[in-house]
């Protein structure tokens, strides 16, 4: 009787550390999908589309909560990439042409800021430097040109500014959008 629950004391040990290993080993790390469709989007983080960021949008698209039209930094480009990958009809864009922008960058007027840190709370992508009741800056090459730095300042020394399209500025489309 004391070789039988030994026995099976064993065993159980040696299969819940095989099921342990091969949890850890084959773990799959969320769906492949979303990130698919992540990395069609042009990862400004900016709220437009009335999600938080550009995974969430992703999220939403791989589980229909959503169309694929709502990106507007992303213009039609990203969806008719969108509309290409997930083998969907292309929609028009939610807001007309004219309303998407080009490449845009925040300036701050460093003689007016005040410090009071709003901006670098708001920016989604850390592209604002600064310390407290001490002027701030932007930098150029972190900006994605979202805007929510502007809604936030009190003092309104955040502008924005087209960014020319330069050959150290270019970027080159996704293959998918090719």
């Amino acid at each position: 009787m004391l070789l039988t629950i030994g026995m099976l004391g064993i065993l159980s040990l040696i299969f819940g550390l095989l099921l342990g290993y091969t949890s850890v080993r084959f773990k799959v790390e969320g769906n492949p999908i979303i990130e698919q469709i992540n990395s069609h989007l042009p990862q400004m983080q900016c709220g437009k589309c009335s999600y938080i960021g550009c995974h969430p949008y992703a999220e939403a698209i791989a589980n229909n909560e959503v169309a694929i039209n709502q990106c507007l930094p992303g213009g039609e480009s990203t969806m008719l990439a969108l509309a290409r990958f997930l083998d969907r009809e292309p929609i028009p864009l939610e807001a007309p042409e004219e309303v998407v922008p080009t490449k845009l960058l925040a300036i701050i007027d460093e003689t007016a800021c005040i410090g009071c840190t709003k901006c670098i709370q708001a920016c989604p992508v850390d592209a604002i430097l600064g310390a407290p009741k001490w002027m701030h800056t932007v930098i150029a090459q972190e900006c994605t040109g979202c805007e929510l730095c502007v809604i936030v300042c009190p003092v309104d020394c955040i502008k924005m500014a087209p960014v020319p399209a330069t050959l150290s500025r270019w970027k080159w489309p996704h293959p998918s959008q090719i």
